[in-house]
Formats: C-alpha cells, structure tokens, sequence
C-alpha cells in the first residue's frame, strides 16, 4: 500500500466521523470511523522499515483535523484565534493517542493488550478533557449519539463514556473481522472468522435493543413541577453589555408576565442576563435585583432563577484566592464570576457560581508565576480572564416546590460534574446558556441535543433556557418538548417531573474513565519497560558480538 492511500485512508476516517456527529449525523457511522485509522497503523506496524517512528502519527492526523474542523469550525464565530488552538491541538492530541496505541503493540507484542491499550488510552484522554482547565469534551465519542438518545437510555448505568467504550471497540471488533477474511493465514479458520462477525454484530445491536427495552419501559413518577422559561433574545454582540439593566429585566418581564399565575413554581432566564456589575457584599442594593425582587410581590410562591455577572471584594486579611485580580489603586482583591441567582421571597439570594470554564475566555493558567497570560484571554464582552468558581455543586432551596440546581453554559456537556448536583439533591435540573456567540451554526444545535445525555444519565427533568436558542423542556428519557426557534424572543411554559432517585451513574460518576486510567497507566508503564529492556538486550547482544 503506497502512502498516498494512507492519507486517502485518513481522510476517509475524518469524513466518516464528521457525517456522523450531531445533530444532523448518523451515529451509526461512528461504529466504522476509526477503521481507515486502524488500517494504517497495521501497515505501518506490519511495513516499520518503510516508516519513521512517527508515521502514525503524522497519517492519522488528516483525519483528526478534518473531523475536528468540519464539526466544531464554528468556534471561529466568536474567536477565530480560539478556534484554531481547539482544531490544532485537540487534532494533535487524537493523534498522539493513536500513536502511544502503535507503541504499545510494537513494545507488548501481544495483540490482545496493544488494542485493550488504545481503548483505555482514548477513554482516559477523554476523562482528561473532562477534568483539566484546557477542556474541550465536545468531541468525545459517546456524545455523539446525542441526537440519537433513543440508543442510548443505559448511559444511566455508565454515563456517555459508555458511549466511547461502545464505539472504540465496535471499530476494532469490526477491523479484526475485516482483517480475518483478508489475511491468508491457514491457522486462521472459517469459524473464528465467523464468530467474530457474529461478535462485532451483536456488540453493535444488543445495546440499541437493550435501550429501547429501557426507553419503553421507563415511566416518570408523577411529581408536578410548573416552569416558565424565557429566551429574551439580546444580541451578544451588541446588546448584552451595554442595554442598561432596567431594560434587559423589562423584557424579559415583559415576555413572561402573561405566562406567569398563582401557580408557577419557576421563572428560568438564561446565563448573563444581568450585566449590571454587581457586588456580592452588597447585592441588594443594584438595580436588578431590586426590579426582580419587587416581582416576588406580585408571585409570593414563585422562584426565580436568572444569570448574572457577579464580584466580590476579599477584607482585609481574608484568603485570596488563585484567581483574584487586584484593584489598581490599592492593594485588596477581588474575584469576578459568572453566576446564577436564585431569588425567593423566603430565603437569601442564593449564588451559584460558574465552575466548569470556558478554555481561553473564562478560564487561563492562574498559578502567581503566570498571571500575566491573562491579558492574552479572548474577550467576548463583559469580564475578561480567568474567573472565579464554587468548590460545592449547590443545590437551591425553593418556597413551595422542589430542590433545583442550575448548570451555566458549558457545563451542561460533563456528565459526572452534572450528575453531582443531582446526588447533592437536584430533584429537577436547570440549564441556562447564551449559545448566540457562534451565529445560526451547527455548534447551539450540537450543545442544544448533549442535554439529552445529561437527562438520561441523572434521570432529571431539564428546563433549558437559552439567550438566543434554543430553549426546550427536557424529559427524563431525553425527549425534547416544547423547542424554541433560534434569534427569536420567545416563552415557553410547562410542567416537569421532579424525580428523586439516584441513577447508578450518580452514584458512582466515570467509573468506566477511572478504571482505563489504572488499566492504561499499566499498559504504558509495561510498554516503557519492555522498550528498555529490549534496549538492554540489543546493548548486550552488541557487545557480545564485539567481543566476539
């Protein structure tokens, strides 16, 4: 095979993966994606004369590119700078893991452990993505049957690293059987070429089967929870950050107000809806909130959640934190966040502050050492640099109705971080977004259907509520009720069922991720041993020969 047709090959395998992501792909395809991949790193494996050390590598990126490019290009709508780091880096890091999975097999040389390797490889890189400051899990594989949900009701077992598992070890399951029927072995027999059609068949199907059972069969309990959501449609471009806020809670009243009765348990407004500075010392007295708390008059029953952009000042003497900026003219700090604000008419306003952050916006290196990269951050409007977060997943507690929690944003893509608040005891869950920043493309439609896994996972009811779109009712199957359109003001009003049992992945979080962890670090930690001592070897062998 000339290295012409391993770069066909890896662009085959990017435009596979790619007409299979959501929200408009075929999941099914994600089942063959990495097949091009695999082929050229069996020759590659098979040919090492013919190839540099890293040839896996450099083939397999192609791939990696196209298929991170085609489905998240997007970015470049509100950061043409971030987009290329994601596409770039987040390519060459899919590429680096296919080519730790070749070093494994030339150094374990047992075929069984090479391919176990790539699979715990890929999971524990995603489980990576899910947990360092540089996150970008968008593209792990499991997501990509968001669309789909209906595949994948038994993400409530194993969350959407399932998901990864289902699909990696479809494609080599898939490979072997292609490569059974093409090699010309005598020792490789008709019935162990067939038993592994029939694997690789029923590892595919038993799955989807096993989740329509679940779909079918599961029934919410009946434990009303009334909502009215907003979608008030400010422009983030140009009119987030400078419509005064008196204007911005109008319109958003305006829109709710003949939705709103005696009965409505909440009032949901999206991520940044306030972006009056204020103060947490001292948030009674801002604009804002005194507009919204004088609602809670006209509704004493009712609840309101809404986001907001929020700072608070350290005292003297009090622990800074590692993201506080100093003020320029003296020497105390602050911290800002992106936060959401629950009021009630019973309790104090109740705080949540944004913890999983967006990589180059919201979040930079904050280490003392490196606090100067900060000025490199991509300003999108209001606050720029790294922000502050909350330790806790905080559950509210409301006047008459359930306890809620509320994800900002992008939080809503990691699974256990979201299951976290549900085990906390979020009975019902609320998402609250500003997706305008990437224009009427495939990336609000993409974080619009990841809700769907988040649902499935916890087994909660989602109020989704969206700046520019789309906001929706979620089921706890994940269906979709009641869909906003995208750039339109709009209302929705519905009723949720609020559930209070906890899903074996609530309980446990990525346990699958944690497993590959220890089962990868292994692999690795042989395949370095192996390299060395082989290396050992070759040296003795030299100088028994010299000595010859």
């Amino acid at each position: 095979m000339k290295k012409k047709h391993l770069i066909l090959l890896s662009i085959l395998s990017g435009l596979i993966l790619t007409f299979a992501w959501p929200e408009r792909g075929f999941p099914g395809l994600l089942f063959f994606g990495l097949i091009p991949l695999l082929i050229i790193e069996n020759q590659i494996f098979n040919n090492p004369k013919n190839f540099r050390r890293l040839s896996v590598l450099y083939f397999s990126y192609p791939a990696f590119f196209i298929w991170n490019g085609l489905t998240t290009w997007w970015i470049y709508n509100s950061t043409g700078i971030g987009a290329i780091l994601a596409i770039v880096l987040n390519s060459l890091f899919m590429a680096i893991i296919f080519n730790l999975f070749h070093f494994s097999r030339k150094k374990l040389k047992n075929d069984f452990a090479a391919y176990a390797s790539l699979i715990f490889y890929w999971i524990a890189f995603e489980y990576l993505h899910l947990n360092w400051d540089l996150n970008w899990p968008w593209l792990n594989l499991g997501n990509g049957f968001g669309a789909w949900y209906k595949w994948v009701q038994w993400y409530e077992y194993t969350g959407a690293l399932g998901g990864t598992l289902w699909v990696i070890v479809a494609n080599i399951l898939i490979f072997f059987s292609i490569r059974s029927f093409l090699c010309k072995d005598a020792k490789i027999t008709l019935q162990y070429r067939n038993s592994l059609v029939v694997l690789a068949f029923l590892w595919l199907l038993l799955p989807i089967m096993v989740s329509y059972i679940l779909y079918s069969n599961y029934k919410e309990e009946i434990h009303p929870v009334k909502i009215v959501v907003v979608q008030p449609n400010i422009d983030p471009f140009s009119e987030l950050y400078v419509v005064p806020p008196k204007q911005v809670v109008g319109k958003i009243m305006d829109l709710a107000r003949p939705f709103l009765d005696s009965t409505t348990n909440f009032l949901v407004a999206p991520e940044s809806a306030i972006q009056e500075e204020m103060w947490e010392n001292e948030m009674n007295t801002f604009m804002s909130i005194r507009l919204l708390q004088a609602i809670l008059l006209e509704y004493p029953d009712i609840n309101i959640l809404i986001g907001g952009s929020t700072f608070r000042y350290y005292s003297k003497g009090e622990e800074v934190s590692s993201t506080a900026r100093q003020f320029t003219d003296t020497k105390t700090y602050y911290d800002a966040f992106n936060t959401a604000i629950l009021f009630n008419i019973h309790d104090k306003l109740q705080l949540y502050h944004k913890s999983k952050l967006t990589p180059g916006v919201e979040v930079l290196p904050s280490f003392r050492n490196f606090k100067w990269i900060e000025k490199f951050a991509i300003n999108l409007g209001g606050t720029v640099g790294s922000l502050g977060t909350d330790k806790l997943r905080k559950v509210y507690s409301t006047v008459k109705t359930v306890q809620v929690s509320p994800a900002i944003c992008y939080e809503s893509i990691f699974g256990e971080f979201f299951a976290k608040f549900v085990r906390n005891g979020a009975q019902v869950m609320f998402i609250i977004t500003n997706d305008g920043w990437w224009g009427n493309t495939a990336g609000h439609r993409q974080h619009f259907v990841f809700s769907s896994l988040r649902a499935i996972e916890t087994r909660r009811s989602i109020a989704r509520s969206a700046n520019t779109g789309i906001s929706a009712f979620i089921n706890q199957r994940g269906d979709i009720l009641n869909p906003t359109s995208y750039w339109q003001p709009a209302v929705i009003k519905g009723i949720l069922n609020a559930n209070s049992r906890l899903t074996f992945y609530v309980l446990h979080g990525d346990y699958i991720a944690r497993a590959a962890v220890f089962l990868g670090g292994l692999l690795f930690f042989l395949s370095i041993l192996f390299h060395f001592v082989a290396r050992k070897e070759k040296c003795l062998k030299k100088i028994s020969m010299i000595g010859l």
